[in-house]
């Protein structure tokens, strides 16, 4: 481990946090890089450190403290170092391995692509989690936000965002048109015009069942009772429905006695519900219509029931299934519908990259917007916390932005290293606040009654309401 970064020592008064044999070590003095962001994250991440350190503090009596390290990365990077991305800031999240990010801008002009994306594809964060939940007295544009509380595993390396892709007119973009054309397609109807702009979606079955272990690993650590895959397999059938099909292998490959897929507790439940049931009545049940379909089909299903009844009758039977985490799946666009008008239905979405992109934003319009929505990219060993909005330039510095969506991605962090006291101190202080209707402009222009204060004086009161 270096003992500078960007020409910035480490602080002598904390510790690396380490990992070792799938488990992290957590000194109470922990060394913890952040990135203020560009924008308004300035004013952000002044106003979220007060709230960590305040609760840290008051959590632990002064036996615990954060050392926190500023690396950097965006616009402060360039202006300071003429670069988007340093190495050592890089370096510093990998070797110090927990860190924490306001927003970050896109360069314009070429060279990365994202920063963010950077971050996850360098450090390999495979997982993106974003939860989801309503805090009491946030403005929102549904009639239950209470209902919503769903954790979205995002798989973040793969999908459109590996960043394959050829420009229309460019040299490798013909290449790949006339190979595909010409080559794959040769002697059919389907054509790539000449025209497109051209890229590569990879779904692989490594990255789809790392990321879809680590959704059924948090169920079980959390006592969350369904994990959904969600995918656009209908269509897509050799990449979001590869992603599906993979999801159940690792649920019954690897946690059998713990998990029960819909189709399997279809199964059981009809046998629960009469015990002498044959297979055929069961595959009726199963599949309305199935009269219709060929003896092929008919065979298959009825192989799936004996399969099932033999593998998992006796230990998921008698209704031992309803105690386990229940797999299923769920079209893209249907998901949408689904987490607004039976939000209770869904716990878990476990999603290819470009779905959980859409669904986590989405989700987070109904419980208060992105300004409240907290995030996290984690992998093997590393994790970056995040706000997931954007860095609203034409407000930084003017204290107005609500700073809720790094606090509580402060939250997730102090969660996720095992100070679980400071974090739900926080969370409860700030939802205390919310409620007093101390609130900045984005929720008070939607509060009757509300007092709006800026970006420090809501992180004040929440550290009063601690």
């Amino acid at each position: 481990m270096q003992k500078t970064y960007n020409g910035l020592d480490l602080p002598q008064n904390g510790k690396p946090i380490e990992y070792n044999h799938g488990q992290y070590q957590v000194p109470d003095n922990p060394i913890i890089p952040f990135i203020e962001g560009d924008g308004t994250g300035r004013d952000i991440w002044k106003a979220s450190q007060r709230v960590f350190d305040a609760a840290v503090e008051k959590a632990y009596g002064g036996k615990r403290k954060i050392a926190w390290f500023e690396i950097f990365a965006g616009e402060k990077a360039f202006r300071q170092f003429n670069n988007w991305l340093p190495d050592d800031s890089v370096s510093a999240a990998r070797d110090l391995r927990v860190s924490i990010k306001g927003p970050l801008t896109t360069p314009v002009g070429g060279g990365i692509r994202s920063l963010n994306v950077a971050l996850r594809q360098i450090l390999d964060l495979y997982s993106c989690v974003r939860p989801v939940r309503y805090y009491q007295g946030v403005p929102s544009p549904v009639k239950h936000p209470e209902k919503v509380d769903i954790v979205i595993f995002r798989e973040n390396t793969e999908d459109v965002y590996s960043g394959i892709e050829f420009k229309q007119g460019s040299d490798d973009a013909a290449k790949l048109i006339s190979f595909v054309n010409d080559d794959l397609l040769k002697g059919g109807k389907k054509k790539i015009r000449q025209d497109s702009g051209v890229g590569i979606k990879p779904i692989s079955i490594f990255g789809t069942k790392r990321l879809v272990r680590y959704a059924i690993r948090h169920a079980l650590e959390t006592g969350r009772k369904t994990v959904t895959l969600v995918h656009k397999g209908n269509i897509q059938k050799f990449t979001e429905g590869a992603f599906r099909e993979w999801g159940y292998e690792v649920a019954v490959e690897e946690f059998r006695d713990q998990t029960v897929t819909e189709r399997e507790s279809w199964i059981l439940g009809n046998v629960d519900a009469n015990p002498n049931i044959t297979i055929e009545e069961n595959a009726a049940l199963i599949e309305p219509g199935l009269e219709f379909g060929n003896q092929a089909f008919r065979d298959s299903l009825y192989a799936e029931i004996r399969d099932t009844l033999a593998a998992i009758g006796k230990t998921h039977g008698n209704g031992a299934w309803k105690s386990k985490i229940l797999l299923n799946d769920r079209i893209a666009d249907s998901i949408f519908q689904q987490i607004i008008i039976r939000p209770s239905d869904y716990s878990i979405l476990a999603t290819s990259n470009l779905n959980g992109d859409y669904i986590s934003d989405a989700a987070a319009a109904q419980v208060g917007g992105l300004g409240i929505a907290p995030g996290a990219n984690i992998g093997d060993g590393y994790a970056v916390f995040e706000a997931t909005h954007g860095t609203a330039p034409k407000y930084a510095d003017k204290d107005v932005i609500n700073p809720g969506s790094v606090i509580l991605s402060g939250v997730m962090m102090l969660d996720f290293i095992g100070w679980k006291e400071a974090a739900k101190m926080i969370e409860d202080a700030m939802e205390k606040t919310i409620q007093q209707k101390f609130v900045t402009y984005d929720f008070e222009r939607q509060t009757a009654g509300a007092t709006k204060v800026g970006t420090s004086e809501f992180a004040t009161r929440i550290i009063g309401n601690m």
